[in-house]
């Protein structure tokens, strides 16, 4: 993780819309060149949040200070020194690749001998050679969504906010969309970006989750998971996966349980309890139980438990 100075610096930051709250009482910091993930479902109040950090939505209280200026202050301020990607396609559809880039540009007020530099770069980039005369709203959803990164960098800000970035996007383009993000890390620039997409967040150096407006859990993916380190899971297969969780929440020894694919994960309450001493339960109760082994928890694991501890529905 990096250890550069403060990209973002955000405490206490709370937004209403009329009696409705929707972030409440929000503070973390982001360091420069870090990659920082916010995990929530739906309506959990990330987009909120980072519509606030980009001076597009003004904050009922707290403070946020996005690359040195204040957004409440001065937006207009934080708005230049930033790139930000929608989680809808934030492109104009009836213009064509080249046009894109060339109307942010003049947005960014680039030169046109840097206007040039940077098409080149975000035609590489997005692997867009040969169609550039493409109109976006023909593009695959993949390169749809570089290209949209794309224009959001065009500028070289050092701070970019990418709100749900992959979504409806196939694994294959979404891996490959996560490399670029990798790569602007590794040049010096900050990402924060909002995911709901769980396998996705190992890639950030550290992660939020964000449940009903509130910060519920800070931390890498390897300190987040530590919530598991006295409760291991077990994970069992099992041909009839709802009724083994049923007999499983009814023994003393487990804590709970959810489904995990096909699987189900239980999390016992000591860690002397054997794997197969469950197995044989589900066995006794009439349940086809096959494995049955410790597994590392997941950040689906973790989200699921944070939100549970915190007392509100998903």
């Amino acid at each position: 993780m990096t250890s550069g100075p403060l990209a973002i610096d955000v405490r206490g930051l709370s937004r209403k819309f009329g009696a409705f709250t929707a972030v409440d009482d929000v503070s973390f910091s982001v360091r420069q060149g870090e990659i920082f993930g916010f995990l929530g479902a739906n309506g959990a109040g990330k987009s909120t949040t980072i519509r606030m950090l980009c001076g597009l939505l003004r904050p009922t209280s707290g403070t946020a200070i996005v690359g040195g200026v204040d957004v409440r202050r001065d937006p207009e301020g934080v708005k230049r020194r930033i790139g930000y990607m929608s989680q809808k396609f934030s492109l104009y559809e009836l213009l064509t690749v080249d046009e894109n880039i060339r109307f942010f540009g003049g947005i960014y007020g680039l030169s046109a001998d840097r206007l040039e530099q940077r098409r080149r770069f975000v035609v590489e980039m997005a692997g867009l050679h040969g169609r550039e005369h493409t109109l976006a709203s023909q593009l695959p959803g993949g390169w749809r969504q570089r290209l949209a990164l794309g224009c959001a960098i065009l500028h070289e800000p050092s701070i970019v906010f990418l709100d749900e970035p992959t979504g409806g996007v196939d694994p294959l383009s979404r891996r490959r969309f996560w490399d670029l993000i990798g790569g602007l890390s590794d040049q010096g620039v900050t990402v924060l970006v909002t995911t709901h997409y769980l396998d996705e967040a190992e890639h950030c150096h550290r992660l939020a989750i964000i449940h009903a407006g509130r910060l519920a859990a800070l931390g890498t993916a390897g300190e987040l998971k530590q919530v598991f380190a006295s409760r291991p899971i077990i994970e069992i297969q099992a041909a009839r996966p709802v009724e083994a969780m049923r007999v499983l929440d009814a023994l003393p020894e487990v804590e709970k349980t959810s489904l995990f694919g096909t699987s189900v994960h239980a999390v016992v309450r000591d860690a002397g309890t054997a794997p197969e001493a469950l197995a044989r339960a589900l066995r006794a109760a009439g349940v086809d139980a096959g494995s049955a082994a410790v597994v590392s928890p997941s950040l689906e694991d973790v989200f699921l438990d944070v939100v549970e501890r915190i007392g509100a529905p998903a």
